[in-house]
C-alpha cells in the first residue's frame, strides 16, 4: 500500500509529578482517550499504536480503539529516553514485524484539546515539507521579558528592546507539545523530527494546555469545559 500512515501515541507508566498522568481521568474519562479519538477522528492513518511499558495503559489503549503490537522496552521507558528515541524503537520494531510506513505522527497522550481535523491539517502539510509541528505564539514577547538576578533584583533579559513597541517586535512561537508528524525518510536520515524542512501548523491559545503539574491539571479541565461550552 503507497503513502501509508502511522499514528504513535506515546504513554509510558512512569509519571513522577501526576502518578498515572497518561490513564488518569480528565472530564470523565482516561486522558489518554483523547489522543486517540482524535488520531481515529482525523481518517488518515492506516493504524493507530500505543506504545507503552505498562499493561493497565495498554488495556486501556485497545478498548479505546489503539493497538499494542508490542510493548516499549526499558531502556525508552525511562526518565531520560527522548520522544526520538520511542519513535526510532516504534519504527524499528514495525521493520521487523515486515511493516513500514511512509509518515507518521507521534501524539502526546495528555493533549486533550487535539483535535483530527488538527491532525489530518498536519497530515496535509506534510506534503509540502519534511515534518510540522504544531506551535502558538507566545501571549507576552519574550524580547520583553525580565529576569531576577542573584543579588535580587529585575533586569531586562534583552535591555536592547527596553523601547521598542511590543507590535514591532517579531512575532515568537513556541512548541505546543501535542505532536510531531514527519516523513520516515527524513526522520531515520536525522534521527529526529526537527529536520530542517519544518513547517508550523499554528494553533490559538484556547487548544493549547500545558499539564505537567497537578495546579496545570486542574486548570486544563476548566479550560476544556468552557471550551466545550
Amino acid at each position: 500500500m503507497n503513502n501509508r500512515k502511522l499514528a504513535i501515541i506515546t504513554a509510558r507508566g512512569g509519571s513522577k509529578r501526576i502518578p498515572k498522568k497518561n490513564i488518569k481521568e480528565f472530564c470523565g474519562k482516561p486522558i489518554l482517550c483523547y489522543s486517540i479519538e482524535a488520531a481515529r477522528d482525523a481518517g488518515v492513518f492506516d493504524e493507530i499504536m500505543v506504545s507503552t511499558d505498562d499493561m493497565e495503559i495498554a488495556q486501556i489503549a485497545c478498548k479505546a480503539g489503539a493497538s499494542v503490537p508490542f510493548f516499549r522496552s526499558a531502556e525508552t521507558a525511562g526518565d531520560y529516553a527522548s520522544t526520538d528515541d520511542v519513535i526510532m524503537e516504534v519504527l524499528t520494531a514495525y521493520q521487523k514485524l515486515g511493516q513500514t510506513f511512509d509518515s507518521f505522527c507521534c501524539i502526546y497522550p495528555t493533549a486533550p484539546f487535539l483535535s483530527g481535523s488538527r491532525l489530518k491539517d498536519a497530515m496535509v502539510l506534510l506534503k509540502e515539507a519534511d515534518s510540522v509541528m504544531p506551535v502558538v505564539p507566545f501571549s507576552y514577547p519574550p524580547q520583553r521579558g525580565l529576569i531576577i538576578k542573584k543579588e535580587g533584583f529585575l533586569a531586562r533579559q534583552f535591555p536592547e528592546y527596553a523601547a521598542t513597541r511590543s507590535q514591532d517586535l517579531p512575532k515568537i512561537y513556541h512548541d505546543c507539545g501535542q505532536f510531531y508528524a514527519c516523513r520516515t525518510d527524513s526522520f531515520l536520515q536525522a534521527k529526529t523530527t526537527d529536520v530542517e524542512k519544518l513547517l508550523p501548523l499554528v494553533l490559538t491559545e484556547l487548544e493549547v494546555q500545558d499539564i505537567d503539574t497537578l495546579e496545570d491539571w486542574t486548570l486544563a479541565e476548566m479550560k476544556y469545559k468552557l471550551w466545550k461550552g
